[in-house]
């Protein structure tokens, strides 16, 4: 009989979250996420399969702990919504730029295909929403084309983000495409 478990699944997520992050999938290595996460390889290889499995669920953790689409979703549906999504979006806080799904994006070729696949999902929920705020906008240009400029723009401010310019800017951009958005 092994030794119970003395961390829950959840800690271990969230502080391999962090590192994943900041040194993406393929420069991660077990000794980091030892680290960072005060388990050792036995006991992480225990609750995830591997390294790919631990990824995989930090990602999934992660999106699951969002509450930017819930921003998606208040009444009354329309422009504001999206603006206050694009607007809160973006994190920056310490060495968390950005946003860890986005980022991960950049990874794709070497990523676990299920972490691929969790991606995806993830992007076309939202753009679901996005489209659902959007048509009630009543625009002229059809909703779904309207939302992938949107996610893209999201996209783009997550790597912005990244590479630490100002919020301030963030603002004014968003602002700006919103208003472009509102003639479409």
């Amino acid at each position: 009989m092994g030794r119970p478990k003395n961390f829950s699944r959840e800690e271990v997520l969230e502080k391999a979250i962090p590192v994943f992050w900041k040194h993406g999938f393929a420069d991660t290595s077990l000794q980091d996420l030892e680290q960072a996460t005060g388990v050792n390889k036995s006991g992480l290889y225990t609750e995830f399969r591997d390294k790919d499995d631990l990824f995989v669920a930090c990602l999934r953790h992660y999106l699951e702990s969002q509450g930017k689409r819930g921003l998606l979703t208040k009444e009354p549906l329309g422009w504001k919504n999206i603006e206050t999504f694009l607007k809160n979006g973006p994190l920056n806080k310490g060495e968390q730029q950005g946003c860890f799904s986005v980022n991960s994006m950049r990874e794709f070729a070497i990523l676990p295909h299920e972490a691929y696949g969790v991606v995806t999902e993830n992007r076309a929920l939202l753009q679901h929403l996005l489209a659902m705020n959007i048509e009630a906008a009543k625009p002229k240009m059809a909703p779904p084309a309207i939302a992938e400029m949107v996610l893209s723009f999201f996209s783009g401010l997550c790597i912005e983000r990244n590479l630490k310019s100002g919020k301030a800017s963030s603002t004014r951009k968003i602002e700006n495409f919103i208003t472009a958005l509102r003639t479409l």
